[in-house]
């Protein structure tokens, strides 16, 4: 459990100073908020071709109400917690790349949702948007990262499992 424990934290060390990097920002964070901000946009126009972005931004078409997606509102921070997670618990190497990809694309899903839900809340209710973007849906990101990281659990292979096996295909 020690082990693990300053794994995950020198893993999330890592990939946030990494993040936070000015290289980091220029060739991965921003674009990929910009990549999210497109794909939050075409989403929406399937109800609402009324919608474009701009960058990290998400506007009305008439420019009266947009949001910008910044730093812990693009998912990577939990993507972040959730891959130092999984890379520190002793587990096969393709257990982790399974975990990591189906994780981040789950962590992801639950961000749409986010950024789309409160792009439409915002328009009716700012006291109601600030209080969903602080409260309901920070809570519900981290905890959708507690969950993933859960069930890749309990699907992983016990290794007592994994070495008998071995030992039975041999």
């Amino acid at each position: 459990m020690l082990r693990f424990f300053i794994l995950f934290i020198v893993i999330q060390l890592g990939l946030f100073i990494f993040d936070l990097s000015a290289t980091g920002q220029q060739y991965v964070v921003i674009p990929f908020t910009e990549f999210i901000a497109k794909i939050s946009v075409f989403i929406i126009q399937s109800f609402d071709d009324q919608v474009v972005s701009r960058g990290v931004e998400i506007w009305t078409h008439n420019w009266s109400f947009g949001i910008s997606i910044e730093a812990g509102c693009n998912g990577v921070e939990a993507s972040i917690v959730l891959i130092a997670a999984m890379l520190a618990f002793p587990a096969s190497l393709k257990a982790k790349a399974i975990g990591i990809f189906i994780g981040f694309m789950a962590v992801q899903f639950m961000n749409l949702l986010r950024i789309i839900s409160l792009f439409y809340i915002g328009q009716w209710n700012q006291a109601v948007f600030e209080w969903a973007h602080l409260y309901i849906w920070q809570v519900l990101i981290m905890l959708d990262v507690l969950v993933v990281f859960l069930i890749w659990l309990r699907f992983l292979t016990p290794p007592k499992k994994e070495a008998e096996d071995e030992i039975k295909s041999n």
